[in-house]
């Protein structure tokens, strides 16, 4: 897997010569210093009319971009979860007990999931339905614990930042304040460290009630100092307003001892909830990736299905192959597909360079069109795309 690109892998299908193995050993032996080779198993499924099968190409197209984009939302808040642990991302990754590149070239259809005497159409409903409700489920699992962990992360962030906005509590103590009067009041200010000799020699002239001497520092960051002085409650307003004038900030913070330590119970009840919750959260992503991605390679599987009997006609006779191009050769890959098939395609006929920009099939909304059947298939879920 290491010298293959990017993680991306080809599905394709060629309709088998006298028998699918012929097909499989020509491009063997075509491709075999371009690309690493596996056959794709797909049963033998029920194929339905024509018409039937039109539709169904429609739908499958739908559901295969609706399966990997709920696999990759998973694999995403997967790597969010784990957070410090993260780099073992991908030993929960698996279906079964295989990794994703195992399950992939050593693909398997699942038959007690999806029954092979089922139509096509009811096979695609069961693995739709199971998509729907495993994005419905993961949308409500990382609400609850998102909205857990965006309460917490808020009580810590006010717990840091600077001494203009942080919270105060596991800062100041009560021998800081005057309690229990009822006239008098100790306030906390930020004041900037640029400014504290200014501030030490005016602090008393900001309103006429201020107690002489009360100033107090208490701490300092990088920018500011932390001060609390003793004052009438009375002239609290008119104290606030003029030292924003002068830069110094009173903060919004009254002591009261039951808050404090209301507050960090609070803070312990959160991180033990979020405790409680962690494990069984890892359990279910690690349980419904194997989940959708069973799913979703189902869909890719019926989509080449599909694809090859409206393509190659009947009775039904290709050879599906999955394919690691190798770094570096996608380009010369490709161009030994189209040699080895063309005759498959004469509308396919142009140079190679062509087929993905053909103006007709772009004016009729087609891209990657080639005289073989070919899907694109990636596994790197962390990937952003749009």
């Amino acid at each position: 897997m290491s010298n293959s690109s990017n993680n991306e892998l080809w599905l394709i299908s060629a309709p088998g010569e006298s028998t699918p193995l012929e097909t499989w050993d020509r491009l063997q032996q075509t491709t075999q210093n371009l690309s690493v080779n596996s056959k794709f198993n797909i049963p033998d499924l029920k194929v339905g009319t024509l018409d039937q099968l039109v539709g169904l190409s429609d739908d499958l197209a739908k559901l295969d971009t609706a399966a990997e984009q709920t696999t990759r939302k998973l694999v995403q808040y997967f790597s969010e979860v784990l957070e410090e642990e993260r780099n073992k991302l991908q030993e929960n990754l698996v279906i079964g007990n295989k990794d994703v590149h195992t399950y992939v070239t050593k693909f398997q259809w699942e038959a007690a999931k999806y029954p092979v005497k089922q139509s096509l159409k009811v096979l695609s409903e069961i693995i739709g339905k199971q998509v729907t409700q495993i994005d419905n489920d993961l949308k409500t699992k990382a609400t609850a614990y998102n909205n857990l962990k965006n309460t917490l992360a808020s009580i810590d962030r006010k717990a840091a930042g600077s001494l203009v906005t942080k919270d105060l509590s596991d800062i100041v103590k009560a021998d800081n304040f005057v309690l229990g009067s009822e006239y008098l009041q100790t306030v906390c200010v930020a004041v900037p460290k640029l400014q504290i000799k200014e501030w030490e020699s005016s602090y008393f002239t900001f309103a006429n009630m201020v107690v002489p001497g009360s100033a107090q520092k208490i701490v300092e960051d990088q920018e500011h100092a932390l001060y609390t002085v003793t004052l009438f409650k009375k002239v609290i307003d008119e104290y606030r307003a003029n030292c924003r004038e002068q830069k110094f900030i009173v903060r919004d913070f009254v002591y009261d001892e039951q808050s404090l330590k209301a507050g960090r119970s609070e803070r312990d009840k959160l991180v033990q909830e979020k405790q409680r919750l962690y494990a069984p959260l890892v359990r279910w992503l690690k349980i419904n990736f194997g989940e959708i991605f069973s799913a979703y390679m189902h869909v890719k599987a019926l989509r080449v299905f599909v694809e090859s009997v409206l393509r190659y006609g009947l009775p039904v006779n290709f050879q599906a192959v999955l394919m690691e191009p190798l770094k570096n050769s996608q380009k010369r890959l490709r161009s030994e597909l189209n040699k080895l098939y063309l005759h498959l395609d004469g509308s396919a006929s142009g140079p190679i360079e062509t087929f993905d920009d053909a103006p007709t099939l772009v004016s009729l909304g087609v891209h990657d069109y080639y005289p073989y059947v070919w899907f694109r298939l990636n596994i790197d879920f962390l990937e952003k795309r749009l």
